[in-house]
């Protein structure tokens, strides 16, 4: 029987994940958590097979997650389950250290499918996320892209400010943002570049110029 932790910030999510993992027969739901921070706190986590995880939640999440979850627990396999069809989050998923990304409008049948495969020791991806995937890293290495092409204007600027040391509520005021979107987008970029934590982010921005051009917060 193969043991799984549920991690999702709706409800409704995680009661429908589970009731469909129920029709597997060999597939059993020993816990449940609504948060990253929550997960960690959770004494079942170590007893799993499989941490069944939602990869943009409040709190502790993405990246940042994966990273501690594998350094806790770095036999366990996790897979992702996200609502987000973006080809750079998936593989900033699987660079933190995940061993599957699934979205949540797959089918039932194949999300039991990843899960066995990862939990036997594969990895899984959906069939168009790998496509995307292969497709853009030929792409951006027959072109010399740097990494921060795959990131939005946003969150290139958040970045930035990120890079020279701007706290998130300082990040918010000068870009009339809440605290939330821009922590949100902290987090979107960290899957994108597969960085699991801000001493590694700011190192990234440093490395790519983001803290020469003298821009200061006003």
């Amino acid at each position: 029987m193969i043991k799984l932790i549920i991690t999702d910030d709706h409800t409704v999510v995680r009661q429908g994940v589970r009731n469909m993992l129920g029709l597997a027969g060999d597939i059993s739901v020993i816990g449940e958590a609504a948060s990253g921070d929550e997960l960690l706190q959770l004494d079942d986590v170590a007893g799993a097979d499989l941490l069944l995880l939602d990869i943009s939640m409040p709190g502790t999440s993405g990246a940042e997650l994966i990273g501690i979850l594998k350094s806790r627990y770095p036999r366990l396999p996790i897979l992702i389950l996200s609502m987000h069809r973006d080809a750079q989050v998936a593989h900033g998923a699987l660079r933190a250290g995940a061993s599957g990304y699934i979205t949540k409008d797959s089918d039932p049948k194949e999300l039991i499918a990843a899960v066995r495969k990862v939990v036997s020791g594969g990895r899984y991806l959906n069939a168009d996320l790998a496509e995307q995937i292969a497709f853009q890293t030929a792409t951006a290495s027959a072109a010399g892209k740097s990494p921060l092409d795959a990131l939005s204007a946003r969150e290139k600027e958040v970045l930035t400010y990120i890079t020279r040391g701007v706290s998130i509520n300082d990040i918010a005021a000068v870009l009339y943002l809440s605290p939330k979107t821009v922590s949100t987008h902290k987090t979107n970029l960290m899957q994108k570049l597969g960085i699991e934590n801000n001493a590694d982010l700011i190192l990234f921005g440093v490395n790519h110029g983001l803290n020469d051009d003298g821009r200061r917060l006003a």
